[in-house]
């Protein structure tokens, strides 16, 4: 399918997994937690007439964006704005549930939300823009150690305290560019020119604490599998060992759910070609029982 070029245009990861995995042949009531700029939502909706779902976004562009891009399907799809792991059904119960983790490409791709170190911006990063706590207040305003454990634990940086000491002696930082400017110029050259820029990694760690990512996603797998009809299917895709962790170890200690993918399913060769984006996604699937 040909998706519309625009400004908040995302390549849904892993779509004929998902659709298989979920059996939307059947039809039914499914859960997109995390709806994004509506990939999957479209792939369910125009997959079968009979399908419905509730999607769920804490941005609201994103929502708002869905809104026009699934129009044709406006009498089977209703929208929540918030936090998945906040969210209540009232006594709704779904054949499949989804949820896309992580930051979006339109995210990624406009400067102003901060959330790109190759884009010049403002240091946000809050998917919820409604919400206070702005990556500018950590890295202006947190000590120096505190900011070393964050880049170190949520980035899996290891040269975490070098990056935070330089960051503390270098701020007040204005914009993301200047940043990974600051983050690029304390590491030894082998690793500036790595296959990653020197900056991923701390970004990232600062982009899953001011949206509390982690703590989000692990209440989200305890009461989620509560929302799921006998049968029904869970199903996360991640994008980093942190979040693949979580899934994994939760799917597995939940009394509730039986693993559906002993091992995580990855995108095939040919999708990693035509997405890049896609490189790094996991998706496990998991079954509530009878």
């Amino acid at each position: 399918m040909v998706e519309e070029k625009n400004e908040f245009f995302h390549e849904s990861v892993l779509p004929t997994e998902i659709i298989n995995n979920l059996k939307i042949d059947h039809g039914g009531h499914y859960l997109d937690a995390t709806l994004g700029a509506g990939g999957h939502s479209n792939l369910i909706l125009s997959h079968n007439i009979n399908a419905k779902i509730t999607a769920i976004d804490r941005d609201l562009n994103a929502i708002n964006f869905a809104k026009k891009r699934l129009d044709k399907y406006k009498n089977r799809i209703s929208y929540w704005q918030g936090n998945f792991a906040d969210y209540q059904p009232f006594n709704q119960l779904f054949d499949g549930i989804i949820a896309d983790l992580g930051v979006s490409s339109p995210q990624l791709d406009h400067g102003d939300r901060g959330f790109s170190f190759r884009l010049e911006g403002q240091l946000d990063m809050r998917m919820d823009t409604n919400q206070s706590l702005t990556a500018a207040e950590i890295v202006n305003h947190w000590r120096e150690k505190d900011l070393a454990d964050l880049i170190y634990l949520y980035g899996e940086e290891r040269l975490s305290r070098r990056i935070a000491r330089n960051i503390v002696e270098k701020r007040p930082f204005y914009s993301t560019t200047a940043l990974a400017d600051a983050i690029a110029s304390c590491v030894p050259g082998k690793y500036r020119h790595g296959r990653i820029h020197p900056a991923t990694r701390t970004f990232q760690a600062l982009r899953i604490r001011v949206n509390q990512e982690l703590e989000s996603l692990e209440k989200f797998i305890e009461v989620a599998p509560n929302w799921l009809k006998p049968s029904g299917k869970i199903a996360i895709i991640s994008f980093h060992s942190l979040e693949d962790r979580i899934v994994k170890h939760q799917f597995k200690g939940h009394s509730q759910l039986n693993i559906v993918t002993k091992k995580p399913i990855i995108p095939t060769k040919e999708e990693q070609r035509l997405n890049p984006r896609s490189r790094s996604a996991k998706l496990r699937v998991a079954c509530r029982g009878e």
